[in-house]
C-alpha cells in the first residue's frame, strides 16, 4: 500500500494534510505547506452576529454596547481617552456557535478541553437542497449517506460532517423564515452512523439545532457521546462534497459550555 494512503487511513491528522502532504515531507519545511495553503481559496462559514441575530426564544438577544470606565460609568472614547472598546452580554450559543460535550453532559468536554488537532479537519458537505422540494423538512437518513459515497467515495475518517440545507440564506434576509419550525435536519441514525461507522471528529449545519425531535435526539446523543458540533454555519453552498478542509475556532473560555465561533473553509 502507498504509505501516505496507509497514512491518511491511521491517522485523521495526515489525511488533512493529504493534498500536500509529500510536497512538504520532501522539504520538512511548514513554510511550504503554507504556500500551498495560501495559494488556496479560502471561505467563510460564520454568520456575523449583532443584537437583532436570529438566537432560541429561551436566551434572548445579545447586547453591544460601549466599555466604560466602572468607577465613572463614563464610555471610554478616542478623543478622550486614544481608545474605545466594546462590552458585548451574549449567551455562548449565539450566531454561528460551538456546542461542546458538557453543553448537554455534565460530565462531557468543555469549550476549553477540545483538543487543538480537533480545529482543522478534512470537509465533507452533505447537500439535501435538492430534496427539500418534495420534502421542506428532510432529515438526513443513513440512505443519503450511502448515495453521498457512491458518487463521492467513502467519508474520510476524523472528518468534520456539514450539512446543506440553505436555511443560511435567510439569516439577514428572513429572520422570520430562518427560525421556522420544522425545518431539514439530521436524523439519529444519520449522526450515530457518521460517528460509529465513519469515525467523523464533529458535525455542523445551518439551523440552531440539529434535529427536530421532541427531545433533540440526535443533538443529545452526540452531545452525550463525547462529540461536538458548530451550528448557524454559512456558506456551504460554496463548499464542494468533499476535498476542502475546514479550519474552526473558539475563545478559550474555562469550563466553557459555549461561544460564537470563527469557522471557515479551504478549497482544494
Amino acid at each position: 500500500m502507498n504509505p501516505n494512503l496507509l497514512l491518511s487511513r491511521l491517522f485523521p491528522l495526515a489525511a488533512l494534510f493529504g493534498c500536500f502532504l509529500a510536497s512538504a515531507a520532501q522539504n520538512q519545511s511548514l513554510a511550504e505547506a503554507y504556500k500551498i495553503l495560501s495559494s488556496k481559496q479560502f471561505v467563510d462559514l460564520t454568520h456575523s452576529f449583532s443584537p437583532l441575530t436570529p438566537v432560541w426564544k429561551g436566551f434572548g438577544q445579545a447586547t453591544f454596547s460601549s466599555a466604560a470606565d466602572p468607577e465613572t460609568g463614563r464610555p471610554y472614547i478616542i478623543a478622550q481617552d486614544g481608545f474605545r472598546a466594546s462590552f458585548y452580554s451574549l449567551v455562548g450559543q449565539y450566531g454561528t456557535h460551538i456546542d461542546p460535550p458538557a453543553h448537554f453532559d455534565s460530565s462531557g468536554r468543555t469549550i476549553d478541553e477540545i483538543p487543538l488537532k480537533q480545529m482543522i479537519l478534512p470537509l465533507v458537505v452533505f447537500d439535501v437542497t435538492p430534496l427539500l422540494k418534495q420534502d421542506p423538512n428532510h432529515a438526513l437518513t443513513v440512505a443519503d449517506i450511502q448515495d453521498w459515497e457512491r458518487r463521492h467515495g467513502r467519508v474520510p475518517l476524523g472528518s468534520f460532517a456539514a450539512l446543506r440545507t440553505g436555511m443560511s440564506k435567510d439569516w439577514n434576509t428572513n429572520s422570520q423564515r430562518f427560525e421556522r419550525y420544522p425545518f431539514p435536519a439530521w436524523s439519529l441514525a444519520a449522526i450515530q452512523f457518521l460517528y460509529e461507522q465513519r469515525h467523523i471528529i464533529a458535525n455542523g449545519h445551518e439551523s440552531l439545532d440539529t434535529d427536530i425531535t421532541k427531545g433533540l435526539d440526535s443533538e443529545k446523543w452526540l452531545l452525550t457521546h463525547g462529540h461536538w458540533q458548530i451550528e448557524a454555519m454559512a456558506h456551504l453552498d460554496q463548499v464542494p462534497a468533499t476535498g476542502a478542509l475546514i479550519v474552526v475556532t473558539w475563545p478559550k473560555a474555562r469550563r466553557g459550555l459555549g461561544f460564537p465561533a470563527r469557522a471557515f473553509a479551504i478549497l482544494p
